[in-house]
């Protein structure tokens, strides 16, 4: 099932997704059960929200072999992982704004897991019963203030860093679907959630070792190899099998 927010006649919506046609529902997915109402519209009728308001956006690096080979860093043992500010968050369709133009400033396309239960101290086994669904991220990074700071607050954290979207989706295999980064028509990451280092449950289990996470909150689960900068009046699409497309252009 397809889950999204969004915008119509002024009021902030959910809905169901099916093909080309949003059907609205009586309350908030992630909160508690729903239900479908009567309305119902073409998706082009509407302005697609962000599906999540995460409370806390958690993202990890050097997810994919190939990309930590690209970066010169060793394959972490354990998920490195790190924070980034849940108002960086932008949806479908919103404009990447980059700040600091004499910087390089990367997209990194990325499977995103949306918590869907209070979840802490998880087993493989029971993980994914805390997850609501999944959806597309794509993980702006600031590489000059990275390799500043020597961490990645600030870097990942400007407003419109974290764009997500532009649906939820509930019935997936998270450690075997396709992702891809295409910039101004052009592909630029090509692999597999199943290319992981470390995989959909084994990042739950490590996160919620150290934090308890709740209904809303994100994880970013890593990008492949391909990153690249980006430049006022791209259009960058991340795409992720049974997902979709989420599309953003590019200001300085």
């Amino acid at each position: 099932m397809k889950y999204l927010r969004y915008r119509k006649d002024g009021a902030v919506c959910f809905g169901i997704l099916e093909g080309k046609t949003v059907t609205k529902l009586d309350g908030d997915y992630i909160q508690g059960s729903v239900n479908k109402l009567e309305e119902s519209f073409p998706l082009g009728e509407v302005q697609i929200l962000p599906p999540a308001l995460p409370g806390q956006l958690i993202a990890i690096g050097l997810n994919y072999e190939l990309h930590a080979e690209e970066t010169g860093k060793p394959i972490p043992e354990e998920p490195m992982m790190f924070m980034a500010s849940p108002t960086a968050v932008i949806g479908e369709g919103d404009t990447i704004q980059l700040p600091n133009r004499d910087h390089r400033i990367d997209y990194e396309a990325e499977l995103v897991i949306v918590i869907g239960k209070e979840a802490k101290n998880l087993s493989r086994e029971n993980a994914l019963d805390h997850v609501f669904g999944y959806t597309c991220g794509n993980d702006v990074s600031d590489r000059h203030l990275q390799k500043k700071d020597g961490q990645f607050t600030r870097a990942k954290s400007f407003a419109t860093y974290k764009p997500l979207g532009p649906v939820i989706e509930t019935d997936l295999d998270p450690n075997h679907v396709s992702i891809k980064s295409v910039v101004n028509g052009e592909a630029k990451q090509d692999s597999n959630t199943n290319d992981l280092i470390h995989d959909i449950e084994q990042l739950l289990v490590k996160v919620t070792e150290v934090m308890t996470l709740n209904p809303g909150d994100v994880i970013y689960t890593g990008t492949p190899s391909g990153v690249g900068p980006l430049s006022p009046g791209d259009k960058v699409v991340v795409e992720v099998e049974g997902i979709g497309k989420l599309t953003n252009k590019v200001e300085g």
